[in-house]
């Protein structure tokens, strides 16, 4: 009989969860390689490129892939023959070990879990509870696959309840423009078809845990209903021209996982959860002998690319730009921000929304200013700031026109695309929204210079800061007469796509 000990179980979860948070899949990084090589939208190219070089960046530097650090999801296969010396429960070990990952003092990992999720939503400061999956097998092991789950990509899961005679391909392709570019792609499609409610959307979570395969697939030809979803749905899902960020192109995913299990009769459940360019899960197994070891990737495993500067490059001086400049942008342009940028999302929103319907000053000048929507990690040892990518852009709409009609604010940077009331206020306004890369946090920060909280110390990562960035590079999403490069980009890709078929 096997005997695994408590702390080895505690520390294998904690050691997991700090190697996922900088180290990809080395499937993952091939399958992104290959989509960059093959890209010909230069816009997506570049973004892909962002996500490659700030992989590699994390995996020398032992920082986070995103600032996004997830919330944690296991799941544990315990053998039948396994006896446990511990005296904690097996989801008290397994939050032991997620407590331990993010408040690692080497490498912070940003907590994002809150408590009373309708209520007070206080942050509980370690990233626990875990959400947790348990299997009793047969055997003498026990079996864990850890993963942390951005809040975007997750928010973009769907499921629905379809008769038994709909089609899943159809319903899926139905629901991919209602995601939008929130889920960060390209990246991966987890579904799961049948079993009841809960049970499906598990399959579509469990799905995403597979290597990214689907060129062997392809090669080898479908054995199953679920392979030949796979094959179709990975075709026609690229040639919707999504693209990666949204911004049109060629990859849009790079594997289509699904998974089934026998439902009723009367019904046919479909879940959708997408995985998001900062993918992170590891396998491991525990035998008795003590922590488990973890493969260290070689630097080999990541390409080595270098961003290519197109002809459409503009340098912009925040602390002097002007409302006039601003009129000159273009959807698509490149732009490299320099000097002063404040920060704020969600809750710093909401406050700053509430106070303005009180008549109450804010703690800080917007006029003229622009506001970047992240909440970054802490930095660690001689760090500025921690890894500091952009969070979704659209969870900020409702509050956008009053934030500029109210406080001058003059542009928002954020993740993805703005929904059609953003849109309509930003066209109404003259102002400006600009895209960030969502995936390439750590590289984002490395052009923040200085970084001080100015308003809303309370709200931790959800204050408001003041960055001043050197060459942060950002895309022109929504200009100021209210064209969306994620409107107008994916429609022309999705149609030079249909010409080539």
């Amino acid at each position: 009989m096997t005997v695994i000990r408590q702390d080895d179980l505690i520390q294998s979860v904690a050691d997991a969860l700090q190697y996922i948070s900088y180290y990809h899949p080395k499937d993952f990084i091939e399958a992104m390689h290959a989509a960059y090589q093959r890209e010909e939208n230069p816009a997506a190219r570049d973004a892909i490129a962002q996500i490659l070089i700030n992989s590699r960046m994390c995996a020398t530097g032992h920082r986070p892939i995103c600032q996004d650090t997830g919330i944690v999801t296991v799941f544990v296969h315990v053998g039948m023959n396994v006896r446990w010396e511990s005296d904690m429960s097996l989801d008290d070990m397994i939050n032991e070990g997620v407590r331990r990952a993010y408040l690692n003092p080497d490498n912070v990992l940003r907590a994002s879990v809150l408590a009373d999720p309708d209520g007070k939503r206080a942050n509980t400061r370690d990233n626990t509870p875990a959400v947790i999956h348990h299997k009793l097998v047969p055997g003498d092991t026990v079996e864990v696959h850890v993963a942390a789950k951005g809040g975007g990509s997750e928010a973009k899961s769907k499921f629905a309840m379809l008769n038994p005679s709909d089609s899943v391909v159809d319903w899926v392709l139905e629901q991919l423009p209602r995601m939008g570019a929130g889920w960060c792609p390209p990246g991966m499609l987890g579904i799961g078809i049948g079993g009841t409610a809960e049970k499906a959307m598990e399959l579509a979570k469990e799905a995403l845990l597979d290597p990214i395969d689907i060129q062997a697939l392809q090669a080898r030809g479908a054995a199953n209903r679920a392979e030949e979803l796979r094959l179709e749905l990975y075709d026609k899902v690229n040639r919707t021209g999504i693209g990666a960020q949204g911004l049109g192109g060629l990859t849009t995913v790079l594997d289509i996982k699904v998974k089934d299990y026998p439902t009723h009769a009367a019904n046919k459940p479909v879940a959708i959860i997408p995985n998001c360019a900062a993918t992170r899960h590891v396998h491991f197994s525990l035998d008795g002998s003590g922590v488990a070891e973890l493969p260290v990737p070689r630097l080999e495993d990541w390409p080595e690319i270098t961003r290519e500067a197109g002809g459409n490059v503009k340098r912009v001086d925040l602390d002097a730009v002007t409302p006039e400049e601003v009129q000159t942008w273009q959807p698509g342009d490149t732009l490299l921000l320099n000097g002063r940028l404040l920060t704020g999302r969600d809750a710093a929103h909401k406050r700053m929304v509430d106070m303005l319907a009180r008549g109450e000053a804010l703690p800080v000048d917007l006029r003229g200013r622009f506001i970047y929507y992240v909440g970054p990690v802490d930095p660690v040892r001689d760090e500025v700031m921690g890894p500091a990518g952009p969070t979704t852009a659209t969870r900020m709409d409702k509050f956008t026109r009053t934030m500029l009609e109210r406080t001058g604010l003059l542009g928002m940077v954020g993740k993805a695309e703005r929904g059609p009331v953003a849109i309509e206020a930003i066209r109404d306004n003259r102002a400006v929204y600009l895209m960030a890369v969502g995936g390439a946090a750590y590289l984002v920060a490395q052009a923040i210079k200085k970084s001080r909280v100015v308003g809303f110390e309370d709200l931790g990562m959800e204050a408001i800061y003041e960055f001043e960035v050197e060459d942060m590079p950002v895309t022109v999403a929504v200009d100021p007469r209210g064209e969306s490069v994620h409107r107008t980009g994916p429609a022309r890709w999705k149609e030079i796509i249909a010409e080539r078929a």
